[in-house]
């Protein structure tokens, strides 16, 4: 992942994209094997649009540098500088089952994990490559261990696999590869042209996308369900064709046909190589649109964000712009009110254990959800008539019809005003501790009486029961 790169990682509760005034003509030209219904497609991701909220885990050897996941690429490490992290890497403490009871107490309800990242060194014992942690003096499959202990704890299993990959010989040089020859005292982006090209003579693009196919076949059919996949490539330019992204995603839906698989495997253009869009690191100003490939018109569309607690993916030892607890939470509060879903990043440390930041920040967030979930799970955008108070946000389950006023500053004097409410709730509670909150109607808006102190959680909900 990478920091500043942005891709490209109908109201109703599942949002699939709107099926198109031309959809004859888009379904002509889909593959057979990826030919689904906008019905079918929405049953597909129907667990994943009501769960809303999953940990994000970036591990690596660049957990030892502790000063970045991009480390190898930011300081032009050389594959062979590098190898002193792989020959000394041993997540002694590791103990993936205290993960799993943090990530369920803090209301996720899903995890994605690293299983390789850019820097090519694989976290599961792949039969393809050597550079591996079965290989290491840890000895053993770490992927294996997280999955049994996030299952055992009723979460669901995702895998993030890189497309890029610096250590793989066949894998071409580019400005982002850390031994791409580079002009003399240039910037990271300034490469030999020349040289590059003559170095890249010796490397087979197809040789490296048959191991890309063999390790994601390898992770699909290893590990039992998978349920998301994050593909995920840092380049702006074209790239489906180098990727053979076409046929990664036929592996993809042969192996686990009903695999949620995000948007970074540059197929764009289509309506059906990709399953939702995956803004990074941003707050999307509202529910993420594309324009459809056939009729240009903007769709709503399934989106996840992915988001760290500071400003790196990996263990960042000096890392210190970590983000609240009020922030992390109502960051969850915003992506849901427009509709999506937030994957929420852990970098482990290269002993094996989450962050004290991290297991604080987590702390908090499970104390808010503990009483306030019912605000978050089977809930998306509210429905336009619903007009949003100031300092509030708004989210709403469409199967029960409730409202939800999320309350991020608490008013002064004990009511809240909700212009154009008349007639339409039935019955007002806060959410927190089920307390009945009084209301009247004032013309054509609704008065709330609030308790002049704040409740005792970080960002007070109100439940509307709607008629």
């Amino acid at each position: 992942m990478k920091k500043l790169i942005v891709f490209c990682f109908i109201i109703t509760l599942n949002i699939t994209v709107t099926p198109a005034k031309n959809e004859e003509k888009v379904e002509q030209n889909v593959p057979e094997w990826a030919k689904e219904s906008p019905e079918e497609k929405t049953k597909r991701l129907e667990w994943w649009t009501n769960d809303r909220f999953g940990m994000f885990i970036h591990w690596g050897l660049y957990s030892m540098g502790a000063r970045h996941e991009w480390l190898m690429h930011y300081e032009r490490i050389q594959i062979a500088d590098y190898k002193k992290y792989f020959d000394h890497f041993n997540p002694d403490l590791y103990d993936p089952s205290k993960w799993a009871k943090l990530a369920k107490e803090a209301g996720m309800k899903y995890v994605v994990v690293g299983t390789k990242h850019h820097e090519g060194f694989c976290m599961f014992d792949s039969k393809f490559t050597d550079y591996k942690v079965t290989n290491t003096p840890y000895g053993k499959d770490l992927i294996r261990e997280l999955v049994d202990a996030f299952r055992a704890e009723g979460l669901r299993i995702g895998f993030y696999y890189s497309l890029i990959d610096w250590h793989h010989p066949d894998f071409p040089y580019d400005w982002m590869h850390p031994e791409c020859p580079h002009i003399p005292g240039g910037t990271m982006m300034q490469i030999d042209s020349a040289a590059t090209e003559k170095a890249n003579q010796t490397r087979d693009m197809q040789k490296y996308q048959q191991y890309m196919k063999n390790q994601i076949t390898e992770l699909l059919t290893n590990y039992g369900q998978i349920d998301e996949l994050f593909l995920d490539f840092s380049y702006y330019e074209k790239r489906h064709k180098q990727w053979d992204s076409e046929g990664l995603l036929k592996v993809v839906r042969s192996l686990q046909p009903q695999i949620i698989v995000d948007d970074r495997l540059d197929l764009n253009h289509t309506t059906w190589g990709w399953d939702f869009v995956s803004p990074e690191q941003v707050m999307p100003e509202n529910w993420e649109t594309r324009k459809h490939p056939i009729t240009q018109e903007e769709v709503r569309v399934p989106w996840e964000t992915c988001q760290t607690f500071s400003g790196s993916w990996g263990y960042h030892r000096d890392e210190t712009s970590w983000k609240s607890n009020n922030q992390l939470i109502t960051m969850l509060i915003e992506v849901v009110s427009k509709g999506g879903n937030l994957l929420l990043n852990v970098g482990p440390t290269s002993r094996g254990i989450l962050d004290y930041r991290a297991q604080e920040r987590l702390s908090g967030i499970a104390k808010w959800m503990e009483v306030n979930n019912r605000s978050i799970y089977g809930c998306t955008q509210a429905p336009e008539e619903f007009q949003r108070p100031q300092n509030t946000m708004l989210t709403y389950n469409a199967k029960n019809k409730i409202l939800y006023i999320h309350v991020l500053k608490w008013p002064t004097f004990k009511s809240l005003i909700l212009n154009g409410y008349k007639g339409k709730i039935n019955y007002a509670q806060l959410l927190n501790d089920g307390s009945e909150i009084q209301f009247r109607e004032r013309g054509e808006n609704v008065e709330l009486s609030l308790p002049l102190a704040k409740p005792d959680t970080e960002i007070p909900v109100i439940e509307i029961f709607l008629k």
